[in-house]
C-alpha cells in the first residue's frame, strides 16, 4: 500500500512526516535557513524523503510558512517559489497543496490563490486534532511562533485566517521556543535585587533560557547561536549574562539562573494571556493540547489558567507532534 508524505516548509525548518494507515510512521525536522540557500530546497526535500523511505509512487501533502521570508517581497512570490520546489523535487508525484480552508489543490491551482495556501499548516494540524478532541485549543509552540486555536464541537473554530488576522485575533504570537531574541519577551530582567533594562542586540535568544534551564536539550538548539559559539549550557550562561551587560565574570549561577526564571516565567505569561483570550471566546474548551517543540510552555501557560493540558506526543509520537503540520497534512490528504 502507498503512503503519503507530508511537508512544511518553513523559513527555518523543513518538516517531513511518512504516513500509512492512519499512522505516523516517521518524522523529520531540518533546520534549513531558506534564505541562505534557496536553491538547496528541491534537495532537501528529496534527501528528507529518502530518510524517510519514501517510495517514487507515494502522494505528497504539502503546507508551508516559508513564504514570509524575507527572500521574498510578497507572500504570491514566495508561495510560488516552495510550489515549484516542491514540483521539481517530485516531477512525477502526485502533490496536494493544502488550504486554510480545508482543501487540497494541485499545485498549479494553488499558484492561483496565494492566500490560501500561506501559513495554512496551522489549520491543518487542528484539523487533525479535531479529530480526537472536540472541544479544547490546540497550543503548538514552534521555534518561532506559537499557534492558539480554538476547537469547538470537532471544528476549527478560528477567527483569523491570514497570519495579520490571526495576531489580530490573538490566535497566531510571535513568541517560540528557539529564536525569539530576549528583549521581545521582557524589557527587564533580575540585577543584584532590583530590576534592570534589557539589552536590546539579541545578545540572547530564548533557546538559551530554555537550555540552560534543561528544558530543551543541546542537540533541540537547532538554530545559530547569536555569538557564533556553540549551543551548550557553558556559552548559554555567557549569553544570558549579556542580557543585563554583563559578563561570566560578573554574574555567578545564582544570578543566571534568576534572569533565566524570569524570562521563562514572562514567556509564559504572554502565552497565558493569549491563551486567556481565546478562552474567553471559548469558554467550553477546558482542554488544552500542546504540541511542538515548547509543548512544555504550553503545559505551563494551560495550569496558569486551571485547565487541563494534554500532550500531542501521547497520541501522535514526540518527533510527530514536534513535526505536527507535516504529520497533520499528511494524514488529512490519506483520508481524503
Amino acid at each position: 500500500m502507498s503512503t503519503v508524505l507530508g511537508w512544511d516548509v518553513g523559513g527555518v525548518n523543513v518538516k517531513g512526516a511518512l504516513v500509512r494507515d492512519g499512522a505516523v510512521l516517521e518524522a523529520r525536522t531540518a533546520p534549513f535557513e531558506l534564505q541562505r540557500a534557496p536553491d538547496r530546497l528541491p534537495v532537501l526535500l528529496r534527501e528528507l524523503a529518502a530518510e524517510l523511505g519514501a517510495a517514487p509512487h507515494d502522494r505528497h501533502a504539502l503546507t508551508m510558512t516559508a513564504e514570509l521570508s524575507q527572500l521574498f517581497r510578497t507572500k504570491r512570490e514566495g508561495v510560488s517559489f516552495v510550489l515549484d520546489a516542491a514540483v521539481r523535487a517530485f516531477p512525477a508525484a502526485v502533490i496536494g497543496v493544502y488550504t486554510v480552508d480545508g482543501r487540497f489543490l494541485p499545485p498549479e491551482d494553488a499558484n492561483a490563490v496565494p492566500l490560501l495556501v500561506a501559513a495554512s499548516n496551522w489549520h491543518a494540524t487542528a484539523s487533525v486534532v479535531s479529530q480526537e478532541w472536540r472541544d479544547c485549543i490546540l497550543v503548538d509552540t514552534g521555534t518561532t511562533t506559537t499557534d492558539v486555536i480554538p476547537i469547538r464541537g470537532g471544528e476549527v473554530t478560528a477567527e483569523g485566517r491570514t497570519d495579520p488576522e490571526r495576531l489580530a485575533s490573538g490566535e497566531l504570537l510571535y513568541l517560540g521556543t528557539l529564536r525569539t531574541p530576549v528583549e521581545a519577551v521582557t524589557r527587564e530582567a533580575p540585577f543584584r535585587g532590583r530590576m534592570a533594562g534589557v539589552s536590546a542586540e539579541a545578545f540572547a535568544l530564548v533557546g538559551d533560557v530554555h537550555l540552560w534551564r534543561g528544558d530543551l536539550s543541546p542537540e533541540q538548539y537547532t538554530v545559530p547561536t547569536p555569538d557564533g559559539r556553540p549551543a551548550t549550557r557553558e556559552f548559554a550562561r555567557e549569553r544570558i549574562a549579556r542580557v543585563v551587560c554583563a559578563d561570566l565574570e560578573m554574574l555567578d549561577d545564582a544570578a543566571i539562573d534568576a534572569i533565566a526564571a524570569h524570562v521563562a516565567d514572562e514567556q509564559v505569561e504572554r502565552i497565558a494571556a493569549a491563551l486567556a483570550r481565546v478562552h474567553d471566546r471559548h469558554p467550553r474548551a477546558l482542554t488544552v493540547v500542546a504540541a511542538g517543540l515548547g509543548a512544555f510552555l504550553a503545559v505551563r501557560a494551560a495550569a496558569r489558567l486551571g485547565l487541563q493540558a494534554v500532550a500531542l506526543a501521547d497520541a501522535m509520537g514526540a518527533e510527530a507532534a514536534r513535526a505536527a503540520p507535516a504529520a497533520a497534512v499528511a494524514l488529512l490528504l490519506e483520508r481524503h
